[in-house]
């Protein structure tokens, strides 16, 4: 069962007010006979308990307990107990519409005033001495419900950041599954068409060639597959490694990925410098999805060339570069997946990344990733 902590709160509040009112107008009245004392103790109950519904009726609470406060002044039974009714009041400013907090706000400074004013005419001894609980009687109510409508515009505003920075996870999340999927259905299928293509060219006169490529584009389908799968139960397991750690890819997987682009048709070389380290898990998914990339982007892009992948591991980092010879412009297909993708893993992992054609001819993908 869930407590209601504002309820509970404000009836608290109403029983800390109004139960030593009572107590005390009780004994007063026993022991020193002085009845006008429970009279106003009564008035001022009367205007605490409206207290309890001042959430969800702030508007109705704030005219009740203003004129039930006004009732002791007007009688002259007993002084006033004005700071209920600014209780009363914050409560407008804070739970009520902003216009309509301020609207009932002023009409009730007024009449206060008006009312306060008229029932002591007769003790003013000059106009000049009515100036001051004249501007006590507007800006002390006001400032009441300018104290709620504060509280309650800084609350606004929280939930409007704390709403804006939910929404900017969703985005990244989305970001970030998109990129991932384009990085295993883009490599993919680019690997399977280049294989399904070359088994359909050479199949009249080298079947065995082309049974052997038919088989890699279903072992590379598997792969794709697998991938997917492993990616889509992170996603409805809802974990917190993100997509990237789904499908298990690191450097690790360089080496196969190199094979499986060297058998789709593009002749690529692969070497490391330096001696391998364990690598943080951002990072490890980031350096195989920028070569991922990077080769998929010369496939598409530059036919006919050749590609070269460096990994460097370095005391505060690893570096990983891709070259091709290809005339054609490796810069993406339009999508925002490509060149786009790479950059926002290594900012992800505060690197730096480097793209752009290469003095003779070709492309060159740079990155340093820190450690």
């Amino acid at each position: 069962m869930r407590v209601n902590r504002s309820k509970i709160f404000d009836i608290t509040l109403v029983c800390v007010l109004a139960v030593p009112a009572v107590l005390g107008a009780v004994l007063t009245t026993v022991y020193a006979d002085r009845s006008e004392v429970l009279t106003s103790a009564v008035f001022f109950v009367g205007a605490v308990l409206p207290l309890l519904v001042r959430r969800s009726r702030p508007v109705l609470v704030a005219i009740l307990t203003s004129t039930i406060e006004l009732v002791p002044t007007v009688t002259r039974v007993s002084g006033s107990m004005p700071f209920v009714a600014g209780i009363a009041l914050y409560s407008l400013g804070r739970y009520a519409p902003g216009r309509t907090a301020w609207r009932v706000g002023a009409g009730l400074a007024v009449v206060y005033t008006g009312v306060v004013v008229s029932f002591n005419l007769p003790l003013v001894t000059s106009w000049l001495s009515l100036i001051p609980p004249v501007l006590v009687g507007l800006a002390a109510p006001m400032l009441c419900v300018g104290a709620g409508q504060y509280i309650r515009i800084r609350g606004e505003l929280k939930a409007r950041d704390a709403q804006a920075l939910a929404d900017a996870a969703v985005q990244n999340e989305r970001r970030r599954i998109a990129r991932e999927l384009h990085d295993v259905v883009a490599h993919h299928l680019t690997v399977i068409n280049a294989l399904v293509g070359g088994a359909r060219s050479v199949m009249p006169r080298d079947p065995d060639a082309a049974r052997e490529a038919l088989a890699s584009a279903e072992q590379t389908s598997r792969e794709a597959l697998t991938e997917m799968r492993h990616l889509l139960d992170v996603l409805r397991a809802d974990s917190g490694d993100g997509p990237d750690a789904a499908t298990g890819v690191g450097t690790g997987g360089l080496p196969a990925l190199v094979e499986q682009v060297r058998k789709a048709g593009l002749p690529v070389t692969f070497s490391v410098d330096g001696q391998a380290v364990p690598l943080p898990t951002h990072v490890d998914h980031a350096v195989y999805r920028i070569v991922q990339e990077a080769l998929t982007n010369t496939r598409k892009h530059a036919p006919g060339a050749r590609a070269g992948v460096r990994l460097a591991y370095l005391d505060d980092g690893v570096e990983v570069e891709v070259l091709d010879d290809g005339l054609g412009a490796v810069g993406g297909n339009g999508s925002g997946f490509g060149l786009g993708g790479m950059a926002e893993r290594v900012a992800l992992c505060g690197g730096r990344l480097e793209t752009g054609p290469r003095p003779s001819k070709g492309f060159r993908v740079f990155a340093k990733l820190p450690l």
